[in-house]
């Protein structure tokens, strides 16, 4: 079927829209030409996605198919940048999200291609780096620090320490950050490096290993001119050393024009251009609106392309002026220059688990993953090798790196370790001067002693409550460093483990010391500070599995503070679990604090020989309905308990001291399980 002549192309909109009206015998579907890109660079065929929106017509709730990309393809060359732009609600994001394989597979129709080769998500993110829009970086970490421990996680093992220095203060010259080396990263309560280079750094992170594609999502946003020109140009760079580099940006100014190589401006998810920025005022003038003198060729562009939006004929005329008009995407070079600059590349000893991209002759007329299976042909996908683990260090190595980067931080912010070890010495003290000498054997002194271990036991577990805005920091920087292979989920589970394993004892031993010196208790000390510890070791791991859980650090403290009051309602101080309904006493056994309280108090009176008094003084209290007929101890007083009778009435045992220890300690390893499971398999940065 004819092609429209080029001449031609200043059609009005009229003309343009007729080509899909009933009665002139032509079909949009039908005129679309076949697209063929030759075989290197990333290319994109028909790339669409959709989501289901609930919208409510006539009153009935149905579900809307609604398109947030719609058939769009094209290619991206090496050494040249790439920048994805388009008014709000263009889809730019999705897009770069479809190209870099955070989109699972099921939603997207289309293929995305490297050396004219389907490619599975798996090989995308060992050949390529995503930068977030949002600068994730440990504020406590130097510039240097931040860039070293990158390349201890990316660069192998057979890369030298001293060659990996070498690597970070390249990377530091080439993004123009040498005055900033040894400053902390810094936030809004620490002052640190710009706003300019903290973009840079986190650009560096993940181009440290040198990968062959790099995405970017708004690497300006938020940038004065001056610094986000500094940013474009330091990227320019990265592509000029043979990456290829995709980018969304907002409105670049026309100095950052400049740097761009290919521009693709959307619309609703739709391609309305594709090409380099210099020709859009020719591609306008075909279109038959001829860009002022003075204005800004791209701004004008996004001015009509809202013009159209919000006219009746919407944007198919932008649409089908575009997929007609020829050398929208030109391109130069050899046919399998970019598999053989991959394989070059591949020799550098920083691209690491980058294999080297094929260069055979394929058919390039497939338009979906489907289609590349018509007449039984076979068509090779890339994907990562079968040998070998997709992780850059063995597993020891990650552990270690992690272990060191997560003590840096916790040693240089004071609120992780400092602030609770001040709130449980303060607290230690105000509960002494409270409770006083707990030593005395009389009834009152039973109820004395089981509210200061109900609180000791609440307090502990309450003080780990402030780590959840700290956690979800971290988780948002795991999903940033684990979406491309940086570690394993295990090592940083692990890590943080061993890390605050130290800090712990430290922090059960000071308030179990200042306790039992000032209120005289008959507890074991070395056992008190064990039930301390496990107590805390087992709270941080629920902090951690809620902070991995919820959107945002208000939700987290609502969700512990809730459940850890649960938890305090059913350990049995309050309610014995026969005085809980039987719906409700599963909550009895799943209750944190029930195992340390009964611990404590197990430590506390197995060796008492007798309390006196009268049954008025343990009331009110978990002993008020005690019946002292109940204990017939014939060698005692009338009113006499043994610590033995205490623990019985609370439905304890002699032998429950370990038996609870190691319950807690259990509960501890399973919140740590989901906490992994968590980060394994929900805490991913994809779109369904």
């Amino acid at each position: 079927m004819a092609r429209p002549d080029r001449l031609d192309r200043n059609k009005s909109l009229e003309t343009l829209m007729d080509t899909d009206k009933p009665g002139t015998g032509r079909n949009v579907k039908q005129l679309r030409p076949q697209k063929s890109i030759p075989g290197y660079g990333l290319e994109f065929n028909n790339l669409s996605y959709s989501i289901i929106k609930k919208q409510k017509k006539d009153g009935v709730w149905i579900n809307r198919e609604t398109y947030l990309l719609h058939d769009i393809s094209g290619q991206a060359i090496k050494g040249e940048i790439m920048a994805i732009m388009g008014p709000s609600g263009a889809g730019k994001s999705t897009f770069l999200d479809a190209l870099a394989g955070r989109i699972a597979k099921g939603s997207l129709e289309g293929s995305v291609r490297i050396d004219g080769k389907p490619v599975t998500t798996s090989y995308m993110k060992m050949v390529s780096s995503y930068v977030m829009q949002d600068d994730q970086l440990f504020p406590m970490l130097t510039v240097f620090e931040t860039f070293m421990f990158a390349a201890e996680v990316r660069l192998p093992p057979s890369i030298s320490r001293s060659e990996k220095k070498k690597r970070v203060y390249e990377l530091l010259d080439q993004l123009g950050l040498q005055s900033a080396t040894h400053t902390y990263i810094g936030d809004e309560g620490r002052r640190g490096v710009s706003g300019g280079e903290r973009r840079r750094v986190s650009i560096g992170i993940d181009i440290i290993h040198k990968p062959s594609l790099l995405f970017l999502d708004e690497p300006t946003s938020g940038l004065d001119s001056t610094s986000a020109y500094s940013v474009v140009e330091k990227v320019k760079d990265i592509a000029r050393g043979g990456s290829i580099v995709l980018m969304t940006i907002h409105q670049p100014s026309f100095r950052i024009q400049m740097l761009l190589d290919k521009i693709t401006v959307l619309a609703r998810g739709r391609l309305i251009y594709m090409g380099r920025p210099d020709a859009v005022q020719a591609y306008m003038s075909a279109f038959g609106r001829p860009i002022p003198d003075g204005e800004n060729c791209l701004e004008y562009l996004l001015d009509v392309i809202s013009e159209y939006d919000q006219a009746t004929v919407g944007l198919e005329p932008l649409v089908q002026f575009q997929r007609w008009t020829p050398g929208k995407t030109p391109m130069s070079g050899p046919r399998n220059a970019f598999s053989n600059q991959y394989s070059a590349a591949s020799r550098d000893p920083y691209r690491t688990k980058t294999p080297a991209v094929v260069g055979q002759s394929v058919d390039y007329s497939a338009t979906s993953y489907e289609s590349s299976y018509e007449g039984f042909e076979i068509e090779e996908v890339l994907d990562e090798p079968n040998l070998g683990s997709k992780y850059a260090n063995p597993w020891l190595r990650e552990v270690a790196v992690l272990s060191w980067r997560t003590a840096l931080n916790v040693i240089r912010t004071p609120e992780l370790f400092l602030s609770r070890e001040i709130v449980l010495t303060v607290m230690a003290l105000i509960l002494s001067t409270i409770f006083g000498n707990l030593s005395d054997t009389t009834f009152k002194d039973i109820n004395r002693l089981l509210n200061f271990y109900i609180f000791a036991v609440c307090l502990v577990f309450f003080s780990s409550n402030d780590a959840v805005p700290s956690f979800i920091m971290e988780r948002f920087i795991f999903i940033r460093e684990t979406s491309h292979n940086a570690y394993r989920a295990s090592s940083y589970v692990i890590s943080s483990l061993i890390v605050y394993l130290p800090f712990f004892a430290v922090q059960g031993l000071t308030f179990a010391a200042i306790t039992k010196l000032m209120l005289h208790l008959n507890s074991n000390l070395l056992m008190f500070w064990l039930i301390l510890y496990a107590s805390l070791i087992t709270t941080n791991a629920y902090v951690m599995l809620v902070s991995a859980l919820v959107p945002s650090y208000i939700t987290g403290y609502a969700v512990v503070i809730a459940t850890t009051a649960l938890f305090f309602l059913t350990c049995g101080f309050f309610l014995k679990q026969s005085q809980i309904p039987i719906y409700w006493r599963w909550l009895h056994y799943i209750s944190a604090i029930k195992y340390p309280f009964e611990a404590l108090l197990t430590n506390e009176f197995k060796n008492r020989d007798c309390y006196t008094g009268n049954n008025r003084e343990l009331s009110p209290g978990p002993l008020g309905d005690l019946k002292l007929s109940k204990f017939h101890n014939t060698s005692l007083p009338g009113n006499c308990l043994l610590g033995e009778d205490v623990l019985s009435t609370m439905n304890i045992t002699m032998e429950n001291i370990w038996y609870d220890i190691l319950i807690l300690l259990a509960w501890g390893v399973l919140y740590r399980l989901c906490f992994y499971l968590v980060l394994r398999f929900y805490s991913k940065n994809e779109r369904k």
